[in-house]
C-alpha cells in the first residue's frame, strides 16, 4: 500500500548518529537581520500610486485620443479604397467574360457558315492561336455536343488532359439543360482540368443572332483560363474572388480555394448580397472564421456573377497599432524613471519603520534573538532600544520552553510555561497506541551498545514522524516501545477521527519500516518487524506525580488492554491488531479481518481483535490498492502463518486465553 500512508523522511538521522543540537523553532541566529513583513499599503507604494496614476492618465489620454482619431481617419481611407478596388476588380471581370464570350460567339457563328472542313480549322487555329487564354469550344444540340474544338497547345503547355472537357461535359448535364432553357451558367472547371479553368455555358439562341426565332436548344460551352483574373484580383492587402450565384469561387489568389472548389455561401457577406439584392455594398463584418474584415461587393450583368474584396480588419490598424505599441513603451519608460525617483525618496522615510515592523513581526512569530541598530535620535531609536530589551526576554523564555519540549510533549510544555499544570486529571475518551520490535533483545545482543543507541534513534525518528503527522501525542519510550495516545492532551473532537488518525499511524509506519529495512537488510543489521496494538476507551489522562516531579500521561484498563493487544500480534503472524471498541470506530473506513477471540485476564468475556488490512478507498474510478487480505499482509512482510503451537504459546498463557 502506497496511498496516503506513504511517507518520506528527507534527511533522516543515520544509525550510528544522533540528530545534532538544532536551534529551538522560536530562535533565531543571533545577529541575523530581520525581514521586514509585508506591509498592505507602505509610505512608498502610496507615493508611487499617486504620482505614476497621475502620470499613466495623461499620457493615457493623449496616447487614447491620438489612437482614436488616427484610427477613424484609417477607417474611412480602408473602406473607400477597398470599394474603389472592388470596383475596378468587377470592372475588370465584367471586360474579361464579355470579350471571351463575344469573341467565342462570334468565332462560332463564321464557323459554322464555312463550308468546308479545311476551312473551319484553318479558322479555328487562328482562333486559338489569337485567342491564347480560350481552352476549348463546344456547340451543339442536346446534352452531347456535335462539335467540341480543343485548343492543343493550351493543355499541351500545361500539362493537361484535353479529354476532361467532354467528360466535364457529361457530367454537368443539370447545367447544360438550365442553358439550353435560356441562362447563362459560369462553373468552375479546376477540379476536373488541375488547372485554373471556368466553363461558361450559354443558350443556344446566342448563336442564332439575326435569324428567325426557332425553339430554344442547344448550347455553346466556352473553356478558358481564369489565370488574368486572378493576376488582376491580387491588390497587395485586398483580396478580391469571383463567385458565381451557388457561391462557389471562380477565381482567387489563393489557388488552394479555386482547386478545393471553396464555396461562400456560408459567408456573412455573401448572405447579405443575396438578402439584400443590392448590386454594390460595403461593410464592416465578422467572417466564418473568426476574422474581421471590411467587405465590398459588386453584382455583374454576366451569369449572375458578383466580385467581393476584403481586407481584414487587423491589416487596416496594424500601424496605428504599433504605433500605440510604441507609445505605450515611452509611457512605461517615463512611469519607471518617475517610479525609481519616488522610491529612493520614501525609503528615507520608510526604512526605519520598516525595520522596526519586522522586528514585531519576528517576535510574533517566535523569533526573537534579533539585532537592531538605529542611527536615528529620535522616538524611533528609543522604540528600537525597547524592541531590543523585549526580544531578549522572550528568547530566554522560548529557549526554556524548547528545552522542555525534548522530554516532554510540546503542548505540555506550552501549558507548564503558562503555569497551567496542576496534578490530578480528567475522563478522557482516547485511542491508545502501543508498538514494539519484534525479537529486540537478540538482535540488540549482536550490536555493540553505540550502534544499538544509533539504530533505536533512526527507529523511533521514522515511528514518531508517522505520530506527530497525523495529529498524536507520544506519551513514553519503554526501550524499543512506542506508547502514543489521540485524543489527549489535544483532541479532534471526535473519538472516531482520533481513532482513524492512530490507524493511518500505524499504517504509515508498516510503509516507514518496509523503506528503512530496504537500507539495512544485511547480516549485521538484520530485517526488522514490529507489532501494533490499538485500542478505544475511556481514561484518566493528566498529571501524575508530586510537586517537583510530574509527568502527563493516561491510566486504565484501556491502556493495559492496548498494551496486550499489541503483544498478541506475535502469536497472530499480525503486525497491527485493533481491538473491537477500535474497530466499531473505524470499520467503515479499513478493510480489516477478525481474529480469534482473546479472553483476557480480568475479563469475563472474550474481547474480538482485528487484523489491520489496509484503508478502504471510496473515490470513484479508484482501484483499491494491495494489500486487500490479511495473506497479502503476511507475504508482503514475511509475517508467516501461524500455527496451533503458535497460538497456545504458553508465554502468551498467562495473560490470555485465544480460543480457536
Amino acid at each position: 500500500m502506497r496511498s496516503k500512508c506513504a511517507i518520506s523522511e528527507p534527511g533522516a538521522p543515520a544509525e550510528r548518529e544522533t540528530p545534532e543540537h538544532q536551534a529551538p523553532p522560536g530562535m533565531n541566529t543571533p545577529g541575523a537581520k530581520p525581514r521586514a513583513p509585508k506591509v498592505p499599503y507602505p509610505i512608498g507604494f502610496k507615493l508611487m500610486f499617486i504620482i505614476a496614476g497621475l502620470l499613466a492618465l495623461s499620457l493615457g489620454a493623449i496616447t487614447l485620443m491620438a489612437s482614436t482619431l488616427i484610427s477613424m481617419d484609417l477607417r474611412v481611407s480602408a473602406e473607400n479604397t477597398n470599394f474603389s478596388i472592388n470596383a475596378q476588380a468587377a470592372e475588370a471581370a465584367e471586360h474579361f467574360l464579355l470579350t471571351n464570350r463575344s469573341a467565342a460567339l462570334t468565332f462560332l457563328r463564321t464557323l459554322r457558315a464555312l463550308p468546308s472542313k479545311e476551312e473551319r480549322d484553318s479558322l479555328a487555329d487562328y482562333f486559338f492561336a489569337e485567342n491564347n487564354a480560350v481552352a476549348a469550344l463546344a456547340s451543339g444540340e442536346g446534352v452531347d455536343p456535335s462539335m467540341v474544338l480543343i485548343n492543343g497547345p493550351f493543355f499541351l503547355s500545361r500539362e493537361a488532359d484535353d479529354g476532361a472537357v467532354v467528360s466535364f461535359l457529361n457530367s454537368h448535364r443539370a447545367e447544360l439543360s438550365r442553358a439550353a432553357g435560356g441562362e447563362t451558367v459560369v462553373l468552375n472547371g479546376t477540379a476536373e482540368f488541375t488547372i485554373p479553368i471556368l466553363v461558361m455555358l450559354l443558350p443556344g439562341d446566342a448563336l442564332r443572332e439575326n435569324q428567325p426565332r426557332r425553339p430554344r436548344s442547344g448550347t455553346a460551352a466556352l473553356f478558358f483560363s481564369s489565370e488574368t483574373l486572378t493576376e488582376n484580383f491580387g491588390n497587395g492587402a485586398n483580396v478580391s474572388c469571383l463567385i458565381n450565384g451557388a457561391g462557389d469561387i471562380l477565381a482567387h489568389p489563393d489557388t488552394t480555394l479555386v482547386h478545393g472548389t471553396g464555396n461562400f455561401r456560408g459567408d456573412p457577406l455573401a448572405a447579405a448580397m443575396r438578402k439584400t439584392g443590392e448590386t454594390r455594398m460595403q461593410r464592416l463584418y465578422t467572417g466564418s472564421d473568426g476574422t474581421r474584415c471590411f467587405g465590398a461587393y459588386t453584382r455583374l450583368d454576366t451569369a449572375g456573377l458578383a466580385v467581393i474584396t476584403t481586407i481584414g480588419y487587423n491589416l487596416v490598424f496594424e500601424g496605428i497599432a504599433a504605433t500605440t505599441i510604441r507609445n505605450i513603451w515611452l509611457s512605461a519608460g517615463v512611469l519607471f524613471i518617475s517610479i525609481l525617483c519616488v522610491w529612493f525618496f520614501s525609503k528615507t522615510i520608510s526604512d526605519p519603520l520598516k525595520n522596526l515592523s519586522a522586528a514585531a513581526g519576528k517576535i510574533k512569530e517566535g523569533h526573537f534573538n534579533l539585532t537592531l541598530r538605529s542611527k536615528h535620535r529620535d522616538e524611533i531609536g528609543l522604540l528600537t532600544e525597547s524592541f531590543v530589551e523585549m526580544s531578549r526576554g522572550l528568547a530566554e523564555r522560548e529557549r526554556l520552553k524548547d528545552t522542555f519540549g525534548r522530554f516532554i510533549n510540546r503542548e505540555i510544555a506550552e501549558r507548564a510555561i503558562r503555569g497551567e499544570l496542576e496534578l490530578g486529571g480528567e475522563n478522557r475518551q482516547v485511542t491508545v497506541f502501543f508498538s514494539d520490535i519484534r525479537n529486540f533483545t537478540s538482535i540488540s545482543e549482536k550490536m555493540p551498545a553505540q550502534d544499538v543507541v544509533g539504530f533505536l534513534n533512526s527507529y523511533l525518528y521514522r515511528m514518531v514522524n508517522c505520530v506527530t503527522k497525523t495529529g498524536g501525542v507520544v506519551d513514553k519510550f519503554i526501550g524499543d516501545a512506542i506508547m502514543a495516545i489521540w485524543g489527549a492532551p489535544v483532541s479532534t473532537g471526535n473519538p472516531a477521527r482520533d481513532a482513524l488518525a492512530c490507524v493511518r499511524s500505524a499504517l504509515m509506519m508498516r510503509i516507514a519500516l518496509q523503506e528503512y529495512n530496504k537500507t539495512r537488510d544485511t547480516g549485521k543489521r538484520p530485517h526488522l518487524k514490529i507489532g501494533c496494538g490499538i485500542n478505544t476507551g475511556d481514561v484518566v489522562a493528566g498529571q501524575i506525580g508530586s510537586k517537583e516531579r510530574m509527568e502527563y500521561t493516561v491510566i486504565g484498563d484501556t491502556v493495559n488492554l492496548a498494551s496486550r493487544t499489541e503483544a498478541l500480534n506475535k502469536p497472530f503472524c499480525t503486525d497491527i491488531l485493533i481491538t473491537e471498541n477500535t474497530w466499531n470506530l473505524v470499520k467503515d473506513y479499513i478493510i480489516s479481518e477478525e481474529m480469534p477471540g482473546v479472553s483476557v485476564k480480568g475479563k469475563a468475556d472474550p474481547v474480538r481483535m482485528f487484523a489491520v488490512i489496509n484503508l478502504r478507498i471510496k473515490k470513484p474510478g479508484v482501484s483499491q490498492p494491495k494489500p486487500v487480505s490479511l495473506v497479502q499482509v503476511r507475504e508482503q512482510l514475511g509475517l508467516g502463518t501461524p500455527g496451533l503451537a503458535d497460538l497456545e504459546n504458553t508465554g502468551v498463557e498467562k495473560k490470555y486465553k485465544i480460543h480457536d
